[in-house]
């Protein structure tokens, strides 16, 4: 029996991996300029090939596709770990406030900034959005992380987390009031979410940051496994609770901080792609579980990102439109979903 359930898993590993690597080609084929196939084979196999699709490949669909995959392995995973550390099949990775506290430093930086007349200070153009959204990401979780020290029981952090993410969110809501047209728009541009606006020098930053945030992500899968049966019972093993929980603040607040920072507040793909995994793998292991929710997490986004390109829909719009139905199907079809 676990030999032939060993098979099927690496079948159905080897078949999402088969599948991001063709959504992977697709998304470099697509767009208002059409490159065939024959173009992205030569280029990715140092082949010849045309100098301006080879500008188009590289320069933009490479790097947004890149994104895509990075953002949906982040969210993905960051989603997993909350909802296995406060065993709740609702939590998603912005249930600390941390999406909260980088819209806040965004909307500080594209709204205060123009009300307070330093739009244009040499500081503020060098932090940029990307630079406000970790700083806010990062207050957070240093606020998140003082209290946690205190704080035992994991559910009143949880609690905590919301107080701060609607704390946050009535201070955007009044600099959002007070500001211009101009401004406005811009912050409801970024709240819409973007996988397109990652630049190369940008992504030296986001790609250490994922990495980091990966590599403490893998170092807790067995900890993790033993939070499902509860903190009480993980202590009596012998693990450290306090410092497997603070890990996982830091590793979720670097996957999921970072895609906020840099692609904006893309929802639904941590909260939705767990329960996926869940359902396709029929498993509880997390060394499963993981790979398979990051996975199929950059598959999601992939194929978003796809449609957003045919649609001219913000990328935001289609994750809800994808992710609200998976939700509710597990959600009805299983209530024993952690």
């Amino acid at each position: 029996m676990k030999s032939a359930s060993r098979t099927r898993r690496n079948a159905l590993f080897g078949l999402l991996a088969f599948v991001v690597v063709a959504l992977f080609v697709c998304d470099l084929t697509s767009g208002s300029v059409g490159i065939g196939w024959r173009e992205v084979w030569s280029l990715l196999t140092g082949g010849p090939c045309d100098p301006t699709a080879r500008d188009i490949i590289v320069k933009i669909r490479l790097i947004k596709a890149l994104v895509a995959v990075l953002a949906g392995c982040s969210l993905a995973a960051a989603g997993l770990l909350m909802q296995t550390l406060f065993r709740n099949p609702l939590a998603g990775p912005f249930v600390l406030g941390i999406s909260s506290g980088a819209s806040l430093g965004v909307a500080l930086f594209l709204l205060g900034a123009p009300l307070l007349g330093v739009a244009g200070h040499s500081l503020l153009a060098s932090v940029g959005a990307a630079g406000a959204a970790w700083i806010g990401s990062g207050l957070i979780l240093l606020s998140i992380m003082a209290l946690s020290r205190r704080i035992k029981d994991i559910m009143v952090i949880l609690i905590l987390g919301m107080m701060f993410g609607s704390a946050v969110g009535a201070l955007v809501e009044i600099l959002q009031y007070m500001s211009n047209e101009a401004a406005l728009k811009s912050f409801v541009v970024w709240t819409m979410g973007s996988l397109g606006d990652v630049t190369s020098t940008q992504l030296q930053l986001f790609v250490p940051a994922v990495a980091a945030g990966a590599g403490l992500t893998f170092a807790v899968l067995k900890p993790l496994n033993l939070l499902l049966l509860g903190e009480r019972y993980a202590r009596t093993m012998g693990l450290n609770v306090r410092r497997t929980r603070m890990l996982i603040l830091v590793a979720t607040t670097l996957l999921s901080g970072t895609v906020t920072a840099f692609c904006g507040p893309i929802g639904f793909v941590g909260l939705a792609v767990p329960h996926l995994a869940r359902m396709l793998f029929a498993s509880a292991d997390h060394r499963v579980l993981m790979p398979a929710s990051m996975l199929l997490g950059a598959a999601m986004l992939l194929i978003c990102d796809l449609c957003s390109k045919r649609l001219a829909l913000p990328v935001n719009t289609l994750t809800a439109l994808m992710g609200i139905p998976i939700v509710v199907w597990v959600v009805v079809r299983n209530k024993n979903i952690v």
